[in-house]
């Protein structure tokens, strides 16, 4: 049952794999769910709405805490992942249940997606007029299981799926990610600047959470995304926060770095793109090997007993004995 605080979001936006990985992790949201909407064939399934006979879309239905990740955020995120001047599909997928449409729940996120679609038509960021429709929601049908989570039960398939689809290469053309460097440098320490946007590295052993032994999260300082938890933290020695993994793979990613004539691999946060440090293979044998060396200043620690207020309670199940 939803609790009375959470709200419901519905968005069609092509093929439903590629529409949930964006908002599963971030603060406030509660879940993410692939399923049809729009039409009117009941309980239907997949090959039926491929068939484009029974009117529905595939869509994602994300429930979610409007005080921590407010409807607005997520009509932001939402434009970035489609190409909204496309009324025929999405991309390589051609056809209607593949079009785009942002289904409303109530009055007010009619009047918010009305007015986001407004501006970004005014804008002119596309020579093309945006296309993609603002309905009432309906009955919602979450698909077979197999198609939950699509990209974390088959991360190598889906990343040669986004990539081979020209979804990705659109994303990265239209909608890559502009820092606001100014308000970073007024709402950051020079520190957490100079680590985050700067590649940066803090001194050992005179750093916030490089001994910190409570039980809890560590956030991007810059998103908020999840990153890594005190259950993988370890004293490395090293004068920085040591993690045998993150907390969640796909919001970390690696990169090679050569800097200072060295090869090391560099982590940075997905969304965020936060430089945080780097990881070796001088960790731990029987916990996988792996040493994430962070810096403090890239981090935001959120206490177990405030998972729940702050957005992350999802995670509270690592600290439940």
């Amino acid at each position: 049952m939803t609790k009375p605080s959470l709200e419901k979001a519905t968005f069609a936006g092509g093929c439903f794999w590629c529409l949930v990985e964006p908002f599963d992790t971030r603060p406030g949201i509660e879940s993410v769910i692939s399923g049809y909407t729009g039409g009117f064939k009941e309980n239907p399934t997949y090959e039926e709405v491929c068939s484009d006979t029974t009117g529905h879309y595939e869509a994602v239905q994300i429930t979610f805490d409007p005080a921590i990740f407010p409807y607005e955020k997520l009509i932001e995120i939402y434009w970035t992942l489609i190409d909204p001047t496309d009324a025929g599909g999405q991309f390589h997928d051609r056809g209607s249940s593949y079009r785009t449409a942002i289904f409303y729940h109530n009055e007010e996120q009619k009047q918010i997606a009305t007015r986001s679609k407004q501006q970004l038509d005014a804008s002119g960021k596309f020579s093309k007029p945006i296309v993609t429709e603002i309905l009432p929601a309906k009955t919602f049908y979450p698909a077979e299981e197999h198609h939950q989570d699509y990209y974390l039960k088959n991360q190598l398939h889906y990343k040669m799926y986004k990539k081979g689809s020209g979804r990705e290469d659109f994303i990265k053309q239209n909608w890559g990610k502009e820092k606001d460097l100014q308000k970073l440098r007024e709402v950051l320490s020079p520190m957490q600047y100079n680590v985050t946007q700067e590649n940066g590295t803090e001194p050992p052993f005179r750093n916030e959470y490089w001994d910190h032994e409570e039980d809890g999260i560590y956030v991007d300082i810059v998103s908020g995304e999840p990153l890594f938890s005190s259950t993988d933290k370890y004293d490395a020695g090293c004068g920085w926060p040591s993690f045998t993994k993150p907390l969640v793979d796909k919001q970390v990613k690696e990169d090679l770095d050569t800097s200072f004539g060295m090869r090391r691999i560099e982590v940075r946060s997905a969304y965020g793109d936060s430089h945080l440090g780097h990881v070796f293979e001088d960790g731990p044998v029987d916990k996988g090997g792996l040493r994430y060396c962070i810096n403090s200043a890239a981090l935001r620690f959120i206490p177990k007993d405030e998972l729940e207020e702050k957005g992350y309670g999802r995670f509270k199940y690592l600290f439940e004995k």
